[in-house]
């Protein structure tokens, strides 16, 4: 993305098919911020070099540098993003924040931590059908919980417009989609994850829009 005139510079490190790092895209593209990306090859193990150690020592994306901060984790970049640029991720009422915090910390605290590709590769090794069964049980085990917590006829997870909720559920749904996971007992959360996606900022930072050409 191009750097606004007079604006400071804002660099994100990430990795193109990492889930934290494209929640961290699309809420960027949500708050308007123009930013640059700094690709970290996971896959090639660029995250254990010593210049990304030096960014974040946990070895992981994504990393964002902004305000003069260099911030990790991507809930808490969020919520930075959230107290500093007031994007509206979570709503007004005590009550409905809780809701939507719930909803968001049920698929990036509990469904993504364990299907992380270094907990997968440690529990699975290198046998490809076993790293797809690991995904597939616990992704289908998580999701079912989030269908279940979805409720109402609202057009996204909460309310009318999207929310940190869904800023984490359509990279989970990418995810899942991508291991080839059985989605059809999951309408409700699909239904929403393709909503959100079709929007500007949600495809914007889609990982298919964010692949490097080599």
């Amino acid at each position: 993305m191009a750097r606004g005139a007079g604006m400071p510079r804002i660099v994100l490190h990430d990795y193109w098919r990492s889930s934290s790092a494209y929640r961290v895209r699309i809420a960027l593209n949500l708050t308007g911020l123009p930013y640059a990306r700094v690709e970290v090859n996971l896959a090639a193990g660029a995250q254990a070099l010593p210049a990304h150690l030096a960014l974040n020592p946990q070895g992981l994306v994504p990393v964002l540098e902004i305000d003069g901060l260099r911030l990790t984790q991507s809930l808490a970049i969020l919520d930075y993003l959230e107290e500093t640029r007031g994007p509206g991720f979570l709503p007004a009422g005590p009550a409905d924040r809780a809701r939507v915090r719930a909803l968001a910390h049920a698929i990036a605290m509990d469904i993504q931590p364990v299907c992380n590709l270094r907990v997968a590769r440690h529990a699975a090794g290198d046998d490809p059908a076993a790293m797809a069964a690991w995904m597939g049980h616990f992704i289908t085990l998580g999701l079912a919980g989030v269908e279940g917590l979805l409720q109402g006829g609202s057009p996204f997870c909460h309310g009318d417009r999207p929310s940190l909720a869904d800023i984490c559920l359509v990279p989970q749904v990418y995810n899942a989609r991508r291991w080839g996971v059985d989605l059809a007992a999951f309408p409700r959360l699909t239904g929403i994850a393709d909503r959100a996606g079709a929007l500007p900022a949600f495809a914007a930072a889609h990982p298919d829009q964010t692949r490097p050409d080599t």
